[in-house]
């Protein structure tokens, strides 16, 4: 299925089909036979794999050909180089690729690893996939179209909490500033559950899809870690928006990421974790906090919601 957006065409099945073929090729006969040489410490309790590489590199030139004129940032390349974020705010399509994420659950022989990509076109998300190659599941969103799981070709229904319900969601709590962190811990008792992020986000975006939560909250805001999910989310009818209600665009560097699976249940979870937007903007870091290098400033360390 060939689609145009912003003038710039594309094939979601062969993205679809490309995304599949780097796991299958790349990452499933490496997942639990890693062997010691294959992973390495980029910094500080960040690994990387000879995976993540090795799919970056093949996915990313695939991608490419499916959009002639298109530009690549994927995580690895960016996490060394910063600048290559700029091309987010430029005119030529951007392909945002995660090739691994999840990279120690991964190399820890954890099933909770996905595969993530996204079409930017002058700043506006069109496409995104999240694949999930050991759980055998793939979702789709494109924008105007709708989100789907690709393997039953409907679209994902957003399940939202019971009218008037206490509302069931997860907090990343790495990186909250210490006003946010301690507002969420006094308004903790007002929800059913407030449970960590523990998983990646190309599992933790799907599992809103799926009704499993009403709402998660991040603060770091990469852009791979959350613009394919954004637009999964947005397109089956929930609201992914920084903390004022302003859209999450790729090229912005704001910190603050609210998700919930309808507007309403949105507002009712900033009420009530009692959470505002920050005054100050900022360049997205590491996850180890570290900002991303500007250009001519490599910088190694892996990122992460």
């Amino acid at each position: 299925m060939a689609l145009q957006s912003a003038i710039v065409a594309f094939d979601v099945d062969r993205v679809v089909g490309e995304v599949r073929n780097a796991a299958d090729v790349f990452l499933r006969p490496r997942f639990r036979s890693l062997a010691a040489g294959d992973i390495r410490e980029k910094s500080p309790g960040e690994v990387v794999t000879v995976a993540d590489e090795e799919c970056e590199a093949h996915l990313g030139a695939a991608l490419l050909a499916v959009v002639p004129g298109s530009v690549l940032v994927g995580e690895e390349a960016a996490s060394q180089d910063g600048s290559l974020l700029e091309l987010l705010a430029g005119d030529d399509p951007v392909w945002l690729l995660d090739p691994l994420d999840g990279t120690s659950a991964f190399a820890a022989g954890c099933s909770d690893y996905a595969v993530m990509a996204a079409l930017v076109v002058r700043g506006d998300t069109v496409l995104s996939v999240i694949h999930q190659p050991e759980y055998g599941r793939t979702f789709v969103a494109e924008r105007g179209s709708g989100a789907h799981e690709f393997e039953v070709g409907g679209r994902v229904a957003l399940v939202p909490g019971e009218p008037g319900g206490r509302l069931r969601g997860a907090v990343m709590r790495r990186f909250l500033p210490p006003g946010v962190a301690k507002a969420v811990d006094e308004n903790e008792g007002r929800f059913q559950s407030l449970e960590p992020v523990t998983k990646t986000a190309g599992i933790e975006y799907p599992a809103i899809a799926a009704g499993e939560r009403d709402f998660m909250l991040y603060w770091r805001t990469l852009p791979w870690d959350h613009v394919p999910g954004g637009l999964l989310i947005s397109e089956a009818g929930g609201k992914a928006a920084h903390l004022d209600g302003g859209c999450y665009r790729p090229a912005q560097r704001r910190e603050g990421l609210l998700v919930a699976s309808t507007p309403e249940l949105w507002e009712r979870a900033r009420e009530e974790l009692g959470v505002h937007e920050p005054a100050s903007t900022e360049q997205p870091r590491t996850r180890d906090g570290r900002p991303l290098a500007r250009l001519g400033q490599p910088q190694s360390g892996r990122s992460g919601p």
